[in-house]
């Protein structure tokens, strides 16, 4: 448990202020609530278990991993909730580890931002900054590095010469401007792109 309290305080730590951190011991129902970090929940430690955790308690085969699941607070604030059993060497549920992330903020963000990135398409101005192609070949970067879940700047340099080779073999290196579009996107020199072209 005290290896548990401090994992929990760890993420607390990371995660703070918007995704609260319990610590519950199954093996107290009635006085579960071991640790509490962001308490965004308004609980207290001593508190009882939640039926989430009285339902491991009574079931060892429940599933010991339950990611993302919608939740919400007592105030009605919209949640996402991962939680994670820890079992004895019996197989018995003792602790669980949950993260409760207040979706509010996101939610407001994710407004403003759709608010702030909005253009007017009745406008009538059309006019282009970006080389022709360019979004093309950002884009079959991003697939690329999705494809080996990383990011185009955390490629590793095996990997930028494969992508390199694929752009080239699509005709991407023809586009104006692709070299300069290419190692922006990567964060690497022109003199990088075409000697990874060869």
């Amino acid at each position: 448990m005290d290896q548990l309290k401090q994992i929990a305080q760890g993420l607390g730590e990371t995660f703070a202020p918007f995704c609260e951190v319990v610590l519950h011991d199954l093996t107290d129902p009635q006085h579960a609530i071991l640790a509490i970090h962001n308490n965004l929940s308004a609980r207290a430690v001593g508190e009882p278990a939640t039926e989430l955790g009285l339902a491991r308690i009574a079931d060892p085969d429940y599933p010991t991993i339950l990611t993302n699941y919608p939740n919400a607070f007592a105030d009605g604030r919209q949640a996402k909730s991962t939680s994670i059993g820890i079992k004895d060497a019996r197989g018995t549920y003792v602790a669980a580890l949950c993260l409760n992330v207040d979706l509010t903020l996101f939610h407001n963000l994710q407004s403003v931002i759709g608010q702030f990135t909005r253009v007017d398409a009745q406008g009538g101005a059309r006019e282009s900054l970006k080389p022709a192609g360019a979004d093309a070949i950002r884009a079959r970067i991003d697939r690329f590095a999705a494809g080996r879940a990383t990011t185009p700047r955390a490629l590793r340099a095996e990997e930028r010469r494969a992508l390199l080779r694929e752009l080239k073999g699509a005709g991407c290196l023809e586009v104006r401007r692709a070299a300069e579009v290419i190692a922006a996107h990567l964060g690497v020199s022109r003199a990088t792109v075409y000697a990874d072209a060869k």
